[in-house]
């Protein structure tokens, strides 16, 4: 059956797998939502860096078959009045929906692959997320209806919006006052001063950094660095796990105020002189298993701190985690500048692994290595702020 935006129809499988393709790489998610309209937890949000929920599923892209959502409707709970599928750019093509050729919702029947379903959502322009189709209950029996709504904020916007518990853990505020016998910080008029550490300069080797350490990234030869990759990589403690971390970076200003987050629900930053890789959900592997891309001279002139995270979305902690380290890239030559290893692990959820901060009109790199609470990037921001306060008083 053909459906237009709004429209519904009767569905005629119990098991059935609803497939999202585009002539783009998509990320397709589901939210288990109760009569509230909200989710009932975060547990029921259903996406690649969290698979599996009560009768639904997420199936990953793979031999030739675009990304979807599996449904095994007897197994749905009974206090969960609809499920929402969206979609959106997984940040390693097109930018908007306007840039993606077609758009396609299908929904088949899991046994013989029959189409029970076909939507084609039109009049997109610059959103980057979409609310696709809703399962839905009605007077005992699950219905279909198309939808084709679009978001501008990204699927952080959509999760958001359905009771997700994604947001920093206090708003933004200023950042918490220094200790009475503190050194004042810097005033935010123009670049603040770098941390008052004995600060290292690269050489042909690649540098290699101890916790708080601080390296310039000027060239004593060659051209100035203009972009760089942050390589983030991991591995599982004991071997058979799998350990699903994200890679994330924090802007701030001058005055510790955030600007921007890059992270996998929103994967460019500043106007995209920020762009993150996308999602690793196992750390196997050898090579870094998340790369933020950064390009100097793009960085808007208000941003002064790049504060690099990594955090644990399904609550894994760091003591599961095996080799962790940070590195930075030249893009241009591919050469390995500078790298930082975690000496040691906590059991906590997220870590700030290093800082890019500018010096004048340079920028130079220093190791963090602090550990934190927080499935996200947005609870990273005050602990990050705190680091960074730590690093000016010396």
């Amino acid at each position: 059956m053909q459906l237009t935006k709004g429209a519904n129809c009767a569905l005629n499988a119990t098991r059935f797998i609803i497939e999202v393709s585009g002539g783009a790489p998509l990320d397709v998610s589901a939210l288990l939502c109760a009569e509230s309209g909200k989710v009932r937890s975060d547990d029921d949000f259903v996406f690649y860096g969290a698979p599996s929920g009560p009768g639904v599923r997420h199936r990953a892209a793979s031999g030739g078959q675009p990304d979807g959502v599996e449904f095994d409707l007897p197994a749905v709970p009974a206090d969960v009045a609809k499920v929402v599928v969206t979609a959106s750019l997984d940040g390693s093509g097109p930018k908007t929906f306007s840039m993606v050729p077609a758009f396609t919702v299908v929904a088949r029947d899991a046994t013989s692959g029959a189409v029970l379903a076909e939507f084609h959502p039109d009049g997109l322009a610059n959103e980057t997320a979409l609310l696709c189709a809703e399962v839905y209950r009605r007077n005992g029996a699950w219905k279909l209806r198309a939808i084709g709504q679009g978001f501008n904020s990204g699927l952080a916007g959509i999760a958001i919006t359905y009771g997700v518990d994604i947001a920093d853990d206090e708003p933004d505020q200023a950042p918490p006052p220094a200790p009475p016998n503190a050194a004042p910080a810097p005033q935010p008029t123009g670049s603040v001063s770098t941390p008052n550490l004995t600060k290292l300069t690269l050489q042909k080797s690649t540098v290699s950094l101890a916790k708080r350490q601080t390296v310039s990234l000027v060239k004593d030869s060659g051209p100035a660095l203009r972009k760089v990759q942050v390589g983030l990589g991991w591995d599982p403690a004991r071997q058979g796990r799998n350990i699903d971390l994200d890679a994330s970076c924090v802007l701030l200003d001058a005055g510790l105020k955030k600007v921007d987050t890059c992270w996998f629900m929103s994967t460019t930053a500043a106007g995209g002189a920020i762009r993150h890789s996308g999602d690793n959900l196992t750390g196997q592997g050898d090579g870094d298993d998340e790369i933020i891309f950064v390009d100097l001279e793009a960085v808007p002139r208000n941003v002064e701190w790049l504060v690099f995270t990594v955090n644990s979305f399904g609550k894994q902690k760091f003591t599961e985690v095996a080799n962790a380290y940070c590195r930075l890239v030249d893009s241009t030559t591919g050469s390995e500048l500078v790298r930082y290893s975690l000496s040691q692990s906590e059991p906590r959820t997220g870590v700030l692994m290093a800082v890019l901060h500018r010096a004048g009109s340079d920028w130079d790199m220093t190791a963090l290595g602090e550990f934190a609470d927080g499935r996200t990037v947005r609870a990273m921001v005050k602990p990050a702020v705190t680091a960074i306060q730590a690093l000016r008083r010396g």
